[in-house]
């Protein structure tokens, strides 16, 4: 089932008028409710108000940059599943990783253009709005994973995953002793239609060893992950 675009807000935030003017220019063509906001403290307050389904925001900002910004939204129970787009210039390695680190979904790399960038946004929102027919729960280990309502636990204690790290613990764990390569990986849960690079698997592999066993998600070296089940 795809996203009613009427039905889906989307938070636009950057300092540069310029840029957000373009964005909700293109995005507008395409339906999708906006708002805006010029800087982190702002965007925080509107987040509160508007209560979006997503945000697209820049890194370097006044007042408070797009990374800290992120980690409070998150710390927010009731916004800890927004999905958080980085678009921004800022294209080194640990800005990214802090990025990932802070609950973001998706990071690009400006300059793109907006006919791609609207592509890109529309695959996100349809893969979001898409519902899967299956109500499964994956139990390994003291591991439990419940498809239909985003949920994990191990041994009692709920785990909080952003919705990718869910998204990648749930394929491995449903395909449990196979070996995926990070282009599989970032095919199957990130799609062919938005653009990540390679080491985005790292980080979200990373950051669910954090949550649970490190013995449940194996390397192999040269190869790729696998969920390891004795």
């Amino acid at each position: 089932m795809r996203a009613n675009p009427a039905n889906f807000k989307i938070l636009l935030v950057d300092d540069d008028p310029d840029i957000l003017e373009l964005l909700e220019y293109n995005l507008a063509k395409e339906n999708y409710i906006l708002e805006t906001a010029g800087d982190g403290v702002e965007a925080l307050e509107k987040v509160k108000v508007f209560k979006p389904n997503l945000i697209i925001m820049d890194v370097m900002m006044p007042k408070m940059d797009g990374i800290e910004t992120s980690r409070k939204i998150k710390a927010i129970a009731e916004f800890k599943n927004i999905m958080i787009l980085f678009l921004t210039a800022r294209g080194e390695e640990y800005t990214e990783v802090a990025a990932f680190d802070a609950g973001a979904h998706d990071y690009i790399i400006k300059p793109i253009k907006p006919r791609a960038l609207v592509s890109r946004i529309n695959a996100i929102v349809n893969r979001d709005g898409a519902t899967e027919e299956q109500n499964e729960t994956v139990e390994i280990g003291g591991l439990i994973i419940n498809r239909t309502n985003y949920s994990a636990s191990f041994q009692g204690r709920p785990l909080v995953l952003p919705k990718k790290e869910f998204e990648l613990l749930i394929f491995l764990a449903s395909h449990p002793n196979k070996v995926f390569n990070r282009d599989e990986l970032l095919e199957k849960v990130w799609g062919n239609d938005v653009y990540v690079v390679e080491r985005t698997i790292d980080v979200h592999i990373r950051k669910l060893r954090e949550k649970i066993p490190e013995t449940f998600i194996k390397t192999l070296k040269g190869v790729g992950y696998m969920f390891s089940v004795e």
